[in-house]
């Protein structure tokens, strides 16, 4: 989870974090009460025959656990942290902050920074991309959240569900999360329709009933929610965008905005979420590609880094370039946030 400033952290700071767990305490309470409506009341005491019973609570089981495995790395995935090379030094920041009547003179002192930096994302008015909150330098894809008061590596959006952001490390889990949510939906709903019919035609006794009832409408409403949010997070993976990216199309030095500017082709902007392995493509597990800083461009945006003319590029042969230094290995430790350094925190 996201840390903001200790600075932040007075009784106002503790009682809006508390507040902010409501909505994931809503959607564990009517996960449980489903487990109840479903296993004890429809399974346990209404269905009557063995083998329909066993076959409806084992893939129940495994549904319900993939789903709570993938909500639970969604909220739980720390969102990583900008690492100190993009932190901006007390002195530089005090010339910038100096010359703030004058965009050219600030927009050079960020450039010195930027071009040890593997940047390629400018601002609408051609500046460098620059936090004052944070005072960091933001990578590619990188914004501040309002809410978690920090910079988000590939910043999709802040979801109240999980009481965190949707970002680089925790998107795959999203997805799952969706994914599964929507499949834990559809199975109940599904096996639950038979009972529910009998319910309107008076065939269902107990009061159980009333359980079987609210459960498939339950079903059937997030159900719904859900696979509108899953296709459309579907289509992002694919293009390679995030739901930020989708209203305001990133800007690239040299080469203007460019809404398919890490459009790196269908199956390898899939990969770049999921991984090469396919074995681990649809468990909650950590295989996204990248480190979270720079990520692979379309070749017709080479001269859009600092590092392009010093930087070996390496060609899939259609049209997509990987950078050397998009690797898999966490060499900055950004994913692990260091209480200790209050500079990590940003």
């Amino acid at each position: 989870m996201a840390i903001p400033g200790k600075e932040r952290q007075g009784p106002c700071f503790w009682c809006f974090k508390a507040l902010k767990w409501i909505p994931v305490l809503f959607i564990v309470t009517i996960v449980v009460w489903s487990y109840y409506a479903y296993v004890v009341q429809l399974c346990l005491l209404t269905v009557e025959d063995v083998t329909r019973r066993v076959l409806y609570l084992i893939f129940y089981h495994v549904f319900f656990f993939m789903f709570c495995w993938s909500y639970f790395q969604t909220i739980f995935t720390d969102i990583g942290t900008v690492p100190n090379k993009f932190i901006i030094p007390d002195n530089v920041f005090e010339a910038y902050m100096n010359n703030v009547d004058n965009f050219e003179a600030q927009n050079s002192i960020l450039e010195n920074l930027a071009k040890r930096l593997p940047i390629t994302n400018i601002t609408v008015n051609g500046g460098v991309r620059f936090c004052e909150k944070c005072r960091v330098l933001k990578p590619d894809r990188a914004h501040h959240c309002s809410v978690c008061g920090v910079c988000v590596l590939k910043m999709d959006h802040h979801c109240p569900w999980i009481n965190n952001c949707v970002s680089f490390t925790n998107y795959k889990f999203f997805v799952l999360f969706l994914a599964y949510a929507l499949t834990y939906c559809a199975y109940i709903a599904l096996t639950s329709l038979s009972y529910f019919v009998s319910f309107w035609k008076g065939d269902l006794p107990g009061r159980g009933r009333f359980h079987i009832l609210f459960l498939f409408f339950v079903a059937i409403m997030f159900g719904i929610s859900l696979l509108s949010l899953f296709c459309y997070h579907c289509y992002l993976v694919i293009e390679n965008r995030t739901t930020l990216e989708a209203f305001r199309p990133p800007n690239f030095r040299n080469v203007g905005t460019d809404k398919y500017g890490f459009h790196i082709g269908k199956f390898n902007n899939f990969k770049e979420v999921f991984g090469e392995n396919c074995s681990t493509w649809f468990l909650p597990v950590n295989t996204s590609l990248g480190n979270g800083l720079e990520y692979p461009v379309h070749s017709r945006l080479h001269a859009s880094s600092y590092h392009s003319m010093d930087t070996t590029q390496n060609s899939s042969g259609d049209g997509i370039s990987y950078r050397q230094w998009h690797v898999d290995e966490d060499q900055e430790g950004l994913l692990r946030p260091n209480y200790d350094d209050e500079n990590d925190s940003i």
